[in-house]
């Protein structure tokens, strides 16, 4: 497809770039063999990432001021341990475990796929992650950003329109010269009616045994590909 106006492409990362439940099932895996806690860490991963839109639907509908999305996850990380018999875990452990967010390991392909985009695009995240996480994040993995936007930046979580059109303002970009790309199909349309074009990426194995069931047959998006590398291939890099 010839989308010769395209300038930047912004990224959802979480599910998107990165693997957050392969990851958080190993930073689980690895408290239980340093602290002797054991719990099911599956589950645990699936519990924590479910609270993700419930604590920042909070923020979106002023039953909390702007909170960065460690502290909403932190908030979250409490509330879970009792329920994960992991209540026994020190201030620091929890810091600690709180921080695995900024270790989520980068699916295999996006790196080389990002860095393939890189060379045509200017590349940007659009994550609901603050900066500092995204950071920390792009620094372990080797992500080559040339920006870092998206929620903190814009005070806003996504889906609220502020989130997209703030990022295209600081790239000095009308809506339409950006390229949302996302796994996620709730988080392109929330893009698509700001003006973005849209890519929606396969991350069939996100939810692990779960299957990824959000992509209707009729969707209008302009592409859809399998990983990075595909989406390299299709945008001529």
């Amino acid at each position: 497809m010839a989308l010769p106006d395209i300038a930047a492409l912004t990224f959802d990362v979480f599910g998107t770039v990165v693997d957050w439940r392969g990851s958080l099932i190993r930073e689980g895996q690895s408290l239980e063999r340093t602290v002797g806690l054991k719990a099911d860490w599956s589950a645990f991963a699936d519990s924590w990432r479910g609270l993700y839109k419930p604590m920042m639907l909070e923020v979106r509908e002023g039953r909390l001021p702007w909170t960065r999305l460690d502290d909403l996850h932190r908030m979250a990380l409490d509330r879970l341990l009792p329920e994960f018999g992991l209540e026994s875990l020190t201030e620091a452990q929890r810091q600690d475990l709180n921080l695995a967010w900024h270790r989520l390991d980068p699916w295999p392909d996006s790196v080389v796929g990002l860095t393939r985009l890189k060379r045509r695009f200017m590349l940007a995240t659009l994550s609901n992650g603050n900066i500092r996480l995204m950071v920390d994040m792009a620094k372990r993995a080797g992500l080559p950003w040339d920006a870092i936007l998206g929620a903190e930046v814009a005070r806003a979580y996504k889906p609220a329109p502020k989130t997209y059109l703030t990022a295209a303002d600081l790239l000095c970009l009308a809506p339409d010269q950006c390229m949302m790309v996302a796994a996620h199909y709730a988080d392109l349309i929330a893009a698509q009616e700001c003006g973005f074009r849209t890519c929606y990426v396969w991350r069939r194995a996100e939810f692990g045994p779960r299957p990824k069931q959000d992509l209707p047959d009729q969707h209008g998006l302009d592409l859809v590909v399998e990983d990075f590398q595909d989406l390299a291939d299709k945008l001529g890099c």
